[in-house]
Parts: structure tokens; sequence; C-alpha cells
């Protein structure tokens, strides 16, 4: 860079390190793509290409010098696209953080180094690597322990196209602040002092790590409660579906009720065998919307009896072994939420299997050793993905979905009780235990 005979410059291969450093730390937020081994190979490559394209280009002033960090921040991109299961959305966004971050760190290293090299000789000499070693492994811990503070669910962060730019910006407008000082000094912003450029660069540089950091802390916390906002109209939404089903069974048992007496009748009136078999058909036909659930619990008679009229329709077998009376303790809402979203789950799950005699769903509910186990089993094709324990959605809009067995794990833990998801065999398997008092 112009100017170098009054700044020392930073040597390349300690901003080689801090880079990667910087990208290492937003790994440990993000679910991995590669086997451990694989990952390691990559991150060992990585830091020899940074490492040696940056010492080899470390002559480059101005303009070319600008590309040359460019091509570096690309460098941290691809590393981190390719380790890490994130859209490229995501990738981008800690990008940035990384490359910000490293520019702080190295800048920070670099000044204290000086500082040190200009002590008395029995006191700075052959101090350079205990610096190093000393300011990066205090900046980046601090930074990874804040940051894991604020992690999200498997580094998956669903950034949209405005918070990506809004984030880019923060980190181009820090560089560039940071480093006018570097690229000429005969420039409105350039200096010729090292001490106060290399103040401005550092402090300018903290300051965008701190920016960055309180974007990233509130985007998460506006996130936590649009996710717990929905949550909550899931389960308004299930107790509110509970009440119109219950409503619309009672209609349909005094209907069944009264259709049974006017049946009665006619055949009392004439006995020929063609009114006989039209009867008979009549009644075989309003069985199907008689309650026939019968669990001692009103309100999983309700929904049982709701979701195997939709599943009959749809060519879906559902088989219920269900003891309702260890809900007594449960509330209303509570246990539409545990039913109305693990069956909700299950039915769109068996609707996309084209064979309608492998439409296979499966409740069963008991008590083992003081512990209320419910279980809801379901056939699938194809894979499922688990991601932090629950499957990943399948549709193409993942941002707005997946809240109904969120909203399902919130009300079990209510009641201090536990979710489990497997799959095995082609069968997904959700268990929940509840301590019984």
């Amino acid at each position: 860079m112009n100017g170098s005979e009054v700044l020392p410059n930073i040597p390349r291969i300690y901003t080689a390190l801090a880079e990667w450093l910087a990208c290492m730390i937003c790994l440990l937020e993000m679910k991995q793509r590669l086997t451990r081994g694989r990952f390691a190979l990559t991150a060992l490559g990585v830091l020899a290409v940074q490492s040696v394209f940056l010492t080899m280009t470390s002559g480059l002033d101005n303009l070319p010098w600008i590309l040359c960090m460019i091509a570096a921040a690309g460098i941290m991109y691809v590393f981190l696209y390719l380790c890490a299961a994130v859209s490229w959305r995501d990738a981008a966004y800690y990008c940035a953080r990384a490359f910000v971050l490293a520019e702080f760190a190295a800048s920070l290293e670099w000044q204290i180094s000086c500082y040190v090299s200009h002590l008395p000789i029995s006191i700075g000499r052959n101090l350079d690597l205990p610096v190093l070693v000393i300011v990066y492994g205090f900046v980046f811990t601090v930074c990874a322990r804040l940051y894991h503070h604020y992690g999200t669910e498997a580094g998956a962060l669903n950034v949209t196209n405005r918070e990506l730019i809004s984030y880019a910006i923060i980190a181009l407008a820090v560089f560039s602040m940071s480093n006018l000082g570097f690229i000429s000094t005969g420039t409105l912003f350039g200096g010729s002092y090292a001490e106060e450029i290399y103040n401005v660069r550092t402090l300018v540089d903290l300051g965008g790590v701190a920016i960055m950091y309180a974007y990233h802390v509130q985007r998460v916390e506006l996130r936590v409660r649009y996710e717990l906002k929905s949550v909550q109209d899931i389960l308004h939404n299930q107790y509110v579906q509970y009440k119109q089903a219950r409503e619309a069974m009672d209609v349909i048992s005094y209907k069944y009720h009264d259709l049974k007496h006017h049946i009665i009748a006619l055949r009392a009136e004439e006995n020929t065998e063609k009114r006989n078999e039209y009867l008979n058909q009549m009644e075989d036909e309003l069985q199907g919307y008689e309650a026939q659930n019968k669990t001692g619990n009103s309100t999983i008679d309700v929904m049982l009896t709701m979701k195997e009229l939709y599943c009959k329709k749809h060519g879906i077998t559902l088989t219920c072994v269900v003891d309702g009376t260890l809900f007594d303790f449960m509330k209303t809402m509570d246990i539409c939420s545990i039913f109305g979203n693990a069956l909700d789950n299950a039915i769109e799950c068996e609707l996309k299997i084209v064979d309608k005699e492998k439409r296979l769903i499966h409740v069963s509910v008991c008590s083992q050793k003081n512990f209320l186990v419910i279980r809801f089993e379901n056939y699938y094709e194809g894979e499922v993905h688990l991601g932090n324990e629950l499957p990943l959605t399948t549709k193409k809009d993942a941002k707005f979905h997946g809240y109904g067995l969120k909203s399902l794990c919130y009300t079990v833990e209510k009641y201090g009780g536990a979710v489990n998801v497997s799959t095995r065999e082609q069968w997904f398997h959700l268990k929940i235990l509840i301590p019984l008092a």
C-alpha cells in the first residue's frame, strides 16, 4: 500500500489467519455439511490457499489491493458455503460478519504488536507470536461466546434479500472507513501518522463489530417473537377447530338419532325387500358419522373423530388405542395442540403417498412408570430430514412453516415433558413423555 514508509503493514499471513479463524467461529453455529475428516482437510486447504494468496499479493496498492480484498472475502464465502448446510444468503451473511471481525482482530493485534516492539529490548524482544496468540485467542473466544448465546437453530438464519443487503452495506461501510487512511496519503481522508491512522482503523473496526453484533441480536430477538406469536396462533387455531368440530359432531349426533327413529318407523310400516335394502344402506352410511371414539375424554373424542372422518375421505387408515382418562390434568387447549398438530403433521405426510393401502397412522396413549406416554406413528415414503430433533419442512417457503410441531413441543414443555422424533423402516415415530403428578 502507498505510504508504507511511514505505516508498517500488517503481515499478510496474520490477516489470512484472522480471516480463517473468523470463518471457523461462524461454522461453530452452523450445521456441518461435511464429515469431520473432510471438514478438517477443507479447513486446512482453505488456510493454505488464503495464506499463499494474501502473501503473494502483499505489494498491491489502491484499486488492485481493493480487488485483492474482495477476492479474499470470496474465498471466505466459498469456505463457509462448502462446509455448512446453509443457503447462499446465510453464507453471505456469515461471511460479512467474519470479514469485519477478521479486520478488527488483525488491526488490533498488529497495533499492540507494534507498540510492544518499541518497548525496551529486554521487554519487547520476541513477543510477536505471544501477542498474536493472546489477542486472537481473546478476540475470537469472546466473539464466539457472544454469538453462541444468540445462536439459532442449526444455523438456519433464513436471511432475506433485504436483510442481507443491509448487513453487506454495514460491512462495506466499516471496511471503507477503516481503510481510507491507508489507500493514499494525499487524499482528503489520507494521513501520514501511523499511530493515529491505526487508532482510527482499529476503533472503526471495533465499532463495526459492535454494530453487526447488535444487528444480529435484534434480528434473532425479532425472529423469536415472531415464532412465539406463530406458535400461539397455531395453538389458538387448533382450539377453535376443536370447538367447531364439537358443535358439528353434536349436530351430526342429533341427526343420527333422529334418522334412526325414522328408519324404525319405516321398517314397521312396510317390509318389502327393496325398502329394507334401501334402509340398510342408509343406516350403514349414517354409522360413519357417529362418534365412534370413546376414550374417556370428550376433547380427545372430538379431535380423533374429526381427524378420522377426514382420513376416511382421503383413504387414510387411522387406528387409535387411547386412554383419555389420563388427560384429566391437562387443559382442553393443550390437548387440542398436541393431538391436532401431531395428526395434522402425520396426515400431511400420508397425503403424499400414492398407494392408499400404505396410508397408515396409529395413535396410542398409555401410562408407564408415572409417565403419560403418547405415540404418533405414520408410514412415509422418500426421506425425512431431522433438524434439531424435529423434521425439517419440505415446503418451499420454509421460513413460514414448521411451527405446528414447535407449538406441540411448547405445550409439552409446559407440563415438564419431552418430545422425541425418530424414523425406522419407513415409519415416522413421534413420542411424547409427560410426568404424571
